[in-house]
């Protein structure tokens, strides 16, 4: 329990997780309010050329539970896997984590607090505000274009509760980075290049790009949260939650294992 309060108190005495909380909050609720905004418009271009007598040349935009969380799930999750980066290295930089490990010998016991404490508070976070992206954009898309916005069947509810599963894991995974690199600027680069730029340049391999993408790791968790982006996986929603799962375990074993035996 002391090492629960002593990094409690350390995740609630600095300004860095508000301002995140705050983003996170702006970022998850703005979007939401975006996309309503942008079905009701493009439902009522698509009813104007119909009453005009003209064909539409394009598909009204009806947004899925999917993408009415899209800012929780993706700007919110990565401005948290900031958060829980610069917990580890900020101590880091400031020489702080030496006196830490002398308070606390057991060293992995400290980051997998730091984890526990921060995913959890992500998971709650994300939670409330999938709920409240989901009343925004069904409130500013209307009745006809918000039609999709159901919370009913089992794509729609994993829509829901798989957004905070995918915040906690993606905080393990970043406590693990920064652990592994000790350093802002490069675990940063890395946790932010690599589910929007890295995975996504497989695409331009072809063939063997197209085989690969079922087996990275974010493009597992997008299937999960209901966003397969055309790649053909080799097993459903829950088998990519439980791939992408192993993976972070993975990543935050060696963490755990490299901070044992390394110097602070």
């Amino acid at each position: 329990m002391g090492v629960v309060n002593a990094e409690r108190i350390k995740l609630t005495s600095t300004r860095s997780p508000w301002w995140c909380t705050v983003a996170i909050i702006a970022l998850g609720l703005g979007l939401a309010a975006v996309i309503g905004l942008s079905a009701k418009a493009s439902y009522n271009a698509f009813l104007d050329d119909v009453a005009k007598g003209e064909k539409p040349d394009f598909e009204p935009f009806l947004p899925t539970l999917a993408d009415a969380v899209g800012g929780v799930s993706g700007f919110g999750v990565l401005i948290l896997m900031i958060l829980a980066a610069l917990a580890v290295t900020s101590e880091y930089r400031f020489g702080i984590i030496r006196t830490t490990f002398q308070a606390v010998p057991k060293r992995d016991s400290v980051l997998i607090t730091k984890a526990g404490l921060i995913g959890g508070f992500g998971a709650l976070l994300t939670f409330v505000l999938t709920f409240g992206a989901y009343a925004i954009a069904k409130a500013t898309a209307g009745s006809d274009a918000g039609a999709a916005l159901k919370l009913s069947g089992g794509d729609a509810w994993r829509a829901i509760y798989g957004v905070p599963i995918y915040a906690f894991l993606c905080v393990v995974l970043a406590v693990a980075v920064g652990t592994l690199l000790r350093q802002s600027a490069g675990a940063i680069a890395l946790l932010l290049l690599w589910p929007l730029l890295i995975e996504n340049l497989f695409g331009l391999f072809g063939r063997f790009g197209e085989n690969i993408k079922p087996f990275l790791p974010f493009m597992n968790a997008n299937n999960f949260l209901g966003a397969p982006q055309g790649v053909d996986f080799h097993w459903g929603p829950w088998g990519s939650l439980v791939y992408f799962a192993a993976f972070v375990a993975v990543i935050f074993g060696l963490a755990l294992f490299t901070v044992n035996r390394r110097d602070a």
